[in-house]
């Protein structure tokens, strides 16, 4: 069963066409990725797909729903979260409080409802902090909870944007290059909370240039070139296909 599907998706910036015709669908329940050489619209589809941008042609369901056009809040609300390229937390805040931050957008009345010192708005002041103790340790910051988030490394930032997505209890999430500016440990490390994310039940799509993450945990990858879809497979099908080779893989096949 697909959870996302596009369909015939593009999107033009005056005489540009950054995303051309594409379309795609993702199962639910597996990791799947878009890769592609810079400038081949990756980004753009994401902003497409979580609403960030509409699409100048096409159409983009999840969950069975047309949810093409809709604002962002409006998609997150229905389960389509992202993160983004470039690390964009709370830095004055905590690591506690930039998860909690994620945890209020699904509680009952919003953030609005933690300034109404009432039992209902304890106890869900409560759960909230629970919920976002969890997830710092879901993702291997447990320890981390009360550093600012400009204190941490690189590394932990990019491991807390993705539990401060999680707080908002998606059903896909999409994580724009996640492994960017990682090391060989943490990015291992992503991999396995990648992983553990899809097994308690959420999709996850990517946009990654580290291929070897990709051929690694990816079940179904997707190649743009020009805003084109130029092929889609499995990672052994698209590493061996000649147009990806010529395109973005340098002729290199990655076992």
């Amino acid at each position: 069963m697909n959870i996302l599907k596009l369909t015939n998706v593009t999107k033009q910036f005056g005489g540009l066409t950054a995303v051309d015709n594409v379309d795609f669908e993702i199962e639910a329940g597996e990791v799947s990725a878009i890769i592609g050489p810079n400038g081949a619209g990756k980004t753009t589809l994401f902003n497409v797909i979580s609403g960030f941008l509409a699409p100048t042609a096409g159409t983009v369901s999840f969950n069975g729903e047309t949810i093409t056009g809709l604002p962002v809040a409006q998609v997150a609300a229905k389960g389509l979260v992202r993160t983004f390229q470039l690390v964009q937390l709370f830095p004055d805040l905590t690591a506690l409080a930039n998860v909690r931050v994620g945890s209020h957008l699904q509680s009952v009345g919003g953030i609005w409802s933690a300034l109404i010192r009432n039992r209902r708005s304890r106890e869900q002041a409560l759960q909230v902090d629970e919920n976002a103790h969890r997830l710092l340790e879901f993702v291997g910051l447990g320890d981390r909870a009360h550093v600012g988030a400009a204190e941490l490394t690189y590394g932990q930032q990019r491991l807390l944007e993705v539990a401060r997505a999680l707080a908002t209890n998606p059903k896909l999430l999409l994580l724009d290059e996640p492994a960017a500016g990682l090391n060989t440990q943490e990015t291992a490390h992503l991999a396995k909370v990648i992983g553990d994310i899809v097994a308690q039940g959420t999709s996850v799509l990517i946009i990654e240039h580290d291929m070897s993450l990709v051929m690694d945990i990816a079940q179904k990858v997707i190649v743009l070139d020009f805003g084109k879809k130029i092929a889609q497979g499995t990672p052994l099908e698209v590493q061996k296909d000649p147009h990806v080779l010529d395109a973005y893989l340098g002729g290199v096949e990655y076992a």
